[in-house]
């Protein structure tokens, strides 16, 4: 199972689907199937001031090793299903690195 990476004019957009207030931050699988699937990722920040949303550009900065300047949130800022935007990566290289991500999780 993988999560649907798309090429845009500005990057690679994928959906994540936030879980907040976890025990800790962590990538935690893959939510749906097709073209509306998301990669699942546990927070263990709360949603409250943005704090869930800086947490969640961390954590994508360190899996994908981009600068969080290159990371946005394009969709769904308040919400927890969210359209993230990595700016200057094509779709197969975050598709990829997205994968390997997956595949080391287990």
């Amino acid at each position: 199972m993988t999560v649907p990476v798309t090429a845009s004019v500005d990057g690679a957009r994928f959906l994540v689907r936030v879980v907040p207030r976890a025990s800790h931050t962590a990538l935690a699988g893959i939510v749906g199937d097709g073209p509306s699937a998301a990669l699942k990722i546990a927070l263990h920040a709360p949603p409250v001031e943005g704090r869930a949303n800086a947490a969640l550009i961390e954590f994508l900065s360190d899996l994908l090793s981009v600068r969080r300047a290159d990371i946005a949130i394009a969709g769904g800022e308040h919400a927890r299903t969210k359209t993230i935007l990595i700016r200057g990566r094509g779709a197969t290289e975050v598709a990829a690195a997205l994968q390997h991500a997956l595949t080391a999780m287990g």
